[in-house]
């Protein structure tokens, strides 16, 4: 029997886990659900019903685990806890210094259900390179780098800022940070010193583009702190030159073992952030549902979940083909 996967917001994510589920024979697309108008919103999977987001937990007997696809900054504050009363639920909340605070409201209202957050690349993936890496060389450094490329959150977080119509981030690691890093003499940086930001917006008529950009560059935990640019530029130039999704980071560790220095890197580069992070929700979808299956309930991280949950393999294939 297919797990029934419903995906909650039909923005960038919300269609790379279709895509994702498109590939997974063992997994279903169940329904979408929107704020739009149900009628207006053509989806790519024939036959699946679009609904409206209000109201959802009455569907809640044909969806096996909901995706949460919408944005950190005002949508899943909202919707992780809500849902996750009705529903298990994987999303990609990715708001670093709130994961404590979000994890412990969504792990309230999750009595009965598994509620996967934080399961993007970054948290997520690197969340568990971190933790593997850290077990491994205690005496060491970790170092993570995004970027360069598109950040959905700090992208969805602008555009929220008043008077702006389009708006993009690029994150773009310092080079020379990263070289001190690889060179293994474990430097202290701070999250400004590792990375710029880059905003390219395109602000609404009449707009008031000193307070756009002041409120941008003092946002706290998406850009105070950090050296940022804020470049306004026409509708045309944004959707000639921006409207692609790349992006992609590394997660390094120096380490010691006596008087030998190891190095642990783990990369990725992105042609589609979104198509990639939808993907990421989809595996960790099938765990949760096997996860809420043996009733192992409550908000969990990347780090609670068994990785060999993550593949429709069975434990005798996964032994055999990549132990």
């Amino acid at each position: 029997m297919k797990t029934r996967i419903g995906v909650a917001g039909y923005g960038n994510i919300g269609r790379g886990a279709e895509k994702a589920l498109a590939r997974c024979p063992d997994m279903e697309l169940a329904a979408v659900f929107t704020r739009r108008d149900p009628r207006s919103l053509a989806i790519n999977t024939p036959g699946v019903p679009v609904l409206p987001l209000d109201g959802a937990e009455s569907a809640a007997d044909g969806i096996d685990v909901m995706l949460l696809c919408g944005g950190s900054a005002t949508d899943l504050p909202e919707q992780g806890p809500r849902f996750a009363a009705a529903f298990n639920t994987v999303d990609s909340f990715d708001t670093h210094a709130r994961i404590p605070e979000y994890f412990a409201m969504v792990d309230r209202a999750a009595a009965n259900h598994t509620a996967v957050i934080a399961a993007g690349w970054d948290p997520g993936l690197f969340s568990l390179v971190r933790a593997l890496s850290g077990a491994i060389l205690p005496d060491g450094a970790d170092y993570t780098f995004w970027g360069p490329g598109v950040s959905q959150g700090h992208s969805e977080a602008i555009r929220h800022v008043k008077g702006v119509k389009y708006a993009v981030q690029y994150t773009l690691p310092v080079e020379k940070a990263v070289a001190e890093v690889k060179s293994g003499s474990r430097p202290a940086l701070s999250a400004g010193q590792k990375h710029t930001r880059e905003c390219f917006v395109t602000p609404m008529e009449g707009a008031d583009l000193a307070g756009i950009e002041a409120e941008i560059r003092n946002m706290p935990n998406y850009f105070a702190g950090y050296d940022t640019s804020v470049r306004f530029i026409s509708e045309e130039e944004f959707l000639k030159n921006h409207a692609a999704m790349p992006h992609g980071g590394s997660v390094i560790r120096s380490g010691n073992t006596g008087a030998n220095r190891h190095t642990i890197e783990f990369s990725l580069k992105l042609d589609s952030n979104p198509e990639f992070t939808g993907a990421v929700l989809v595996a960790y979808a099938r765990a949760a549902a096997r996860m809420a299956r043996e009733g192992s309930f409550g908000a969990k991280t990347a780090l609670d979940v068994p990785v060999s949950y993550l593949s429709p393999k069975d434990g005798e294939a996964l032994r055999r083909e990549l132990v």
